[in-house]
This record gives C-alpha cells, structure tokens and sequence, in this order.
C-alpha cells in the first residue's frame, strides 16, 4: 500500500476489526470501549485512601559501583519487597533494588551506562530501556529472558501468547541468562526522559503492574546550557493506576490467578485500569513548592489508562503546562497548554511557573478523562511566603536545534494495521511470533511507517525515535511534536511517522503500549541489516 490512505479507505480496512469486536460482545456503551478511555475498571476490595494524605515520594539516585574514563557501572537487584502504600498495610511488590519505582540512572549523552541486573524474583523477566539506542543484545528482546538464579531453562519460560500460532519461527533472542545479564548502553543520544521497565514475552503487563519501572534520564551539553529548573525543581512524576485486594496486594486479572500465564482474563483484554492514581509509589500525593519554575518530567507508566492532565485552577491567562520536551528530548521551541493527553509510555517534560498562582494557593492536578476516584492525580501546595529572592529559572523561546526528517527521501512507505482479531491483538492481521519480522529495514536509510488502528493503541517503536509528519491525512496533532518514541492513536486513526535508522543491526520491536494488548500478541519483529 503506497501513498496517503483516504478517510474512506482507512475507515474501511478497520471496519473488520470493529466488526470483531461487535461480534465478541463489545460495545461502545457498556464501558469496555469510549472515545477518551480504553480498558475495563478493576475495583480494590479495599477501602480508597483520601487523596494528598501522603507527601510525593522522590525515587533515588542509584549511584554507580564504579566509573572509568568511559564507562558508569550499575547493579540492580529485581526482588520481591514489602511496600507501604496503603494506610495500615503492606503490598508485597516485585521490585528494582527494593522500590516502586525502581532507582533512578542519571546518564550523561556520550558516556556509557553498563547495568547488571540479577534475578532473585521467582519469574523470568526481560530489561528494556524504553527510548534507549542500544544494540539488540541490550534492547530487551522479549524472549531474552534473565531467569531467576538457579533456574535452569525450561519451555515456560518463553510462552506463546493468547491467540498465538506458536514459535515455528527461530528465535533471533540473544541467549537466556540465569541469574544475571548485563545490558551496555553507548547512550549515543539527546538528553531525555527515558525509563526501564520490564518486557518479558506474554508477562509484560502484571510485572509491571507488580513494580518493576524506573526513570533513567539523560542529560547532554545542549541542555545544560539553557536556563532551565535544576535541581529540587527538575522532578520526575511516574503516573501509575493499581488495583489492590484486601489485604493490601495489588490486584491483576491474571489467567487461572498466574502471575506467569500469559495475557488476561478475558473480560480485561482490552486494558486493565486501577481504580487508585499513584505518582512515585504514592496515592494522590502532595508536593509542597516554592513560588517559582518547575520542570515536571511526566510519564505515564499505566499499563492502558490515557490520562488528559489538566491544572485547577488554571493560572491566570491559562497555559500552564509549558511543554519544553517530549519523548526523545526538548522541543525546538516550547508549547504552552491547557491540557496534555498522555497515553502510555509517553513522557512529556513542562515547565510549570507557580509564581503565577496567589501565595498558599492549592493546586491541583486533575485527570479530565477519569471518573470517581481517578479524576485526581496529586496536588501542590504553595508557600505562603511572598518570594523576595529571583527566581534563576527561565523557558527560552527557543530550545534545540531539531532537523526535520524529509520524507521525500524515505527509501519505502510500510503501513502497519493495528486490529483485534478473535482473540488477539495484531499486527496485519498476525499475531505476534519471535522471529517473524514484519520488516527488513537497511541501516542508514529513512523510511515512512503509517500506523493504522481500529481501538485506542499507543504505537511505541524500539531502536530509533520518529517525528509525526501526519494524522489522518493533515498535520500533526498538538502532541505530537519534536522526536518521539510512542504516538497515541485513538480509534479509526491513521499517523504516519518519519524515522531513520542507525547503528545497530539486529532484531527490534514495533508494539502497542497497552499492556495487555502487547501480552495478547500485538507486537512484531523488524530486522535491520
């Protein structure tokens, strides 16, 4: 398929996936489906917190366990820990280091972070720095499992998904590891907001939904030139909604009550939304800030929840999310809004001046796409002083020098049609099999992808980032700027991408980033060469 899909057309080749999903007994009315909301509530047996009870949580720095001239070298336990989330009871958690979220990484562009993990959960699971340029080796293949220690290598340990033909295709995984695997990363990228989490084939959704997440940010020359908020007021915010049972465990509609069984129970196949926001690890928090600039680093680490993130009370004049970078880095210039729409595995960095607020002024913010107890986020709580002192954080007009892509030298234009079919979720119309790539791709060469989709599904694309050059066939929408990694497609839209390839050869993933879309196989394999 070459050229620009027409409406017409486009809307056509989904009508077989909508159609699917009629036929399985889904609807736009009973909840299951909505124009603003994909998934299925998963209510606690617990009663709710009240929200801004609990101050914000910053996760930690992980200092490296060495460093060369080149080189910073990082050691990460995955283990089970008992958090307190909850007034009055423990969540048992699977954990980077002990926390949820995980250890933050602090890397410099240029300079290579190594991080051994170890295994002493009792799954397998796979390491994937989501925004990362690395080699295959390091990317997080999802069959390249790191299996507890002691564990010898067994048919479970790379299950089919839900719906899944089988594994007739070799796998071009790097090798199982038991116990350990190191991943090297030349960080031969822009500054940026990047995270790690877990990606092991059919067992994404509840490993992470359990706690394993975590921020590695990047900084580089380019920014640390600009006058941007630094230090107490450079804060990452890692959006999560769970679900917790009874006694205070979080609660997943895992298959028989497996954890390691693929996909979800059926009910749920479409995303599983908590009925509690966390941000860090906390529900509902509180941040008490100065009168000043802060820079926000927002991630929506959800599993499938859109959020539409909105302040209130907005400032006076509105516009008080201004957004100064996005997945892969600063914008060129910054954008203020009102509101942001954030799909999962999105990040996006603002800059919020709350000087522009009253003095002891509470401001809150909300999700416009929640209902109940979902339509709070977390809260900040301004000094009642009056600030005397400058405040030495500015947003310039402009940020960084960003290059346009030209699709004119795109070498191919591949479209990829995101659908539901029976049981699964695909990929033109293939459920996901290792080793069956949907694309050759030669390095050094651009290509146009268009993604296609019948339901809500964030596209995230491993490797290389990407700049949205349309949506359906016009320009690109207000979030879409600057480069990005994932791009949120709502039902019956068409985006077409422009990216280059670079680097590495090997085997890498296109998926959406609903989680449980992923487990239930819509992923697929592109081959660089």
């Amino acid at each position: 398929m070459t050229g620009r899909m027409s409406r017409r057309r486009f809307l056509g080749a989904t009508a077989l996936g909508v159609g699917a999903a009629a036929v399985g007994g889904w609807s736009w009315a009973d909840g299951l489906l909505t124009p603003g909301q994909p998934g299925r509530v998963l209510p606690s047996a617990v009663p709710l917190p009240r929200p801004y009870e609990v101050r914000l949580p910053i996760p930690p720095v992980l200092t490296p366990t060495h460093s060369d001239a080149n080189t910073d070298y990082y050691e990460i336990t995955q283990k089970s820990a008992s958090l307190r989330i909850l007034p009055g009871l423990d969540t048992p958690a699977w954990t980077y280091g002990g926390t949820f979220p995980g250890p933050t990484l602090i890397s410099t562009s240029g300079r290579r972070a190594v991080v051994t993990h170890r295994n002493e959960l009792d799954r397998p699971v796979v390491v994937h720095l989501h925004g990362g340029h690395a080699p295959y080796e390091s990317d997080g293949y999802p069959t390249a499992a790191i299996l507890p220690a002691g564990r010898e290598p067994a048919a479970r340990d790379t299950p089919g998904m839900a719906g899944m033909g089988g594994m007739g295709a070799p796998n071009p995984a790097p090798s199982t590891a038991v116990g350990t695997y190191t991943y090297t990363y030349p960080m031969q990228q822009r500054a940026a907001t990047l995270w790690y989490h877990d990606h092991h084939m059919g067992s994404t959704g509840p490993n992470v939904w359990h706690g394993l997440a975590g921020f590695h940010l990047v900084h580089d020359a380019e920014e640390g030139a600009l006058p941007l908020p630094r230090g107490d007021r450079d804060i990452p915010l890692m959006l999560t909604d769970r679900s917790f049972a009874e006694d205070g465990s979080f609660r997943y509609p895992s298959p028989g009550g497996n954890p390691e069984r693929s996909g979800t129970t059926a009910p749920y196949m479409n995303g599983v939304l908590g009925d509690v926001i966390l941000v860090n690890g906390a529900p509902w928090p509180v941040l008490s800030a100065d009168r000043a600039r802060y820079r926000l680093r927002l991630l929506n680490a959800s599993n499938a929840r859109r959020y539409r993130l909105e302040l209130h009370p907005q400032p006076p004049g509105g516009g008080g999310l201004v957004q100064i970078g996005s997945d892969g880095g600063l914008l060129g210039r910054p954008i203020a809004h009102d509101a942001l729409d954030v799909a999962p595995g999105e990040r996006f960095d603002v800059v919020v001046d709350f000087a522009r607020y009253a003095a002891g002024t509470r401001v809150q913010l909300v999700n416009r796409l929640g209902h109940g107890s979902t339509t709070s986020v977390m809260r900040f709580d301004l000094s009642t002083s009056v600030r005397t002192a400058p405040d030495p954080a500015q947003v310039p007009s402009r940020l960084a020098d960003i290059p346009a892509l030209e699709t004119t030298r795109a070498v191919a234009t591949r479209t990829f049609l995101f659908q539901r079919k029976g049981d699964a979720w695909t990929i033109n119309g293939r459920e996901y099999q290792p080793g069956r790539p949907l694309a050759h791709v030669r390095l050094g060469t651009t290509e146009v992808w268009r993604f296609i989709t019948d339901f809500h599904h964030p596209v995230h694309v491993h490797l290389n980032p990407f700049q949205v050059v349309a949506r359906n066939n016009a320009a690109p929408g207000s979030y879409d700027g600057g480069w990005k990694d994932t791009v949120d497609l709502r039902p019956s839209e068409s985006v077409e991408v422009v990216t280059r390839f670079t680097d590495y050869a090997g085997s890498f993933m296109l998926h959406c980033h609903n989680l449980e879309h992923e487990d239930m196989a819509m992923m697929g394999d592109f081959v660089t060469e």
